[in-house]
């Protein structure tokens, strides 16, 4: 879920103003459609660039060794949240700049009798698609080269999609690449939504995304440190 087509040529103001802003002001309601405001989605647009790069590096400049920690209590919370998945479909994501590495909660997956997927790009302002892949079969590079099944792999529906997040706030709005994958394919999925399970190390914690009338929550978000849910859930 990588990708990032959300930069504009000019803006209205420096996003280091965002801060000063209520969250609840940009926060979008139900059914809401774009604000009209183009300065203001401008600015959203440049402050989450500038967001981005800053959690990245936090997260890159995290210890290896510090990492395999965290991803140990990352899986045991994730197995939690997901429960059996004897029948069920979990989509996944291969680790990409440092982010949690949830290979071994594939195999745990497949070895307990479910089936995994991998999220697959398949065009600029596309839904993705999800393929079946199992430890051991073959990977092809994808966008960014990123590893993907390959395109004869079969495509399936999943129960359960894992996504990871650059950064996320306390009512699960994520922050990720920027490409606008993510929405879209929640959005495609309506009709039979997945659970939605942002992954990420609690450094990627912001108090908003200054979420925008497109972004769509997700259930939860599991970290080293717990388990964010949304209030009310």
């Amino acid at each position: 879920m990588s990708g990032d087509d959300e930069e504009a040529p000019r803006f209205a103001s420096p996003p280091c103003f965002m801060h000063e802003l209520d969250p609840a002001y940009l926060m979008p309601p139900a059914g809401s459609k774009p604000s009209g405001d183009p300065a203001q989605e401008a600015d959203v647009r440049r402050w989450r660039k500038a967001e981005r790069e800053r959690l990245t590096g936090l997260r890159m400049a995290l210890r290896a060794a510090c990492r395999q920690a965290h991803d140990a209590r990352v899986i045991d919370r994730l197995e939690a949240a997901i429960g059996p998945v004897r029948g069920r479909v979990v989509s996944a994501y291969w680790p990409f700049k440092a982010e949690p590495d949830l290979r071994p909660l594939m195999k745990a997956i497949v070895g307990a009798g479910g089936r995994c997927a991998l999220p697959v790009v398949v065009a600029k302002g596309q839904p993705l698609v999800f393929r079946a892949w199992a430890p051991g079969e073959k990977l092809v590079p994808g966008v960014w080269k990123i590893p993907v099944p390959l395109a004869t792999a079969e495509a399936v529906v999943p129960d359960v999609v894992i996504a990871p997040v650059i950064g996320f706030d306390a009512a699960c709005y994520r922050l990720g690449y920027g490409g606008g994958f993510f929405d879209r394919t929640l959005a495609s999925l309506a009709a039979k939504r997945p659970l939605v399970l942002g992954v990420g190390y609690a450094l990627a914690a912001i108090p908003t995304i200054y979420p925008q009338w497109h972004d769509i929550p997700m259930d939860l978000v599991v970290t080293e440190a717990g388990v964010v849910r949304p209030a009310g859930r």
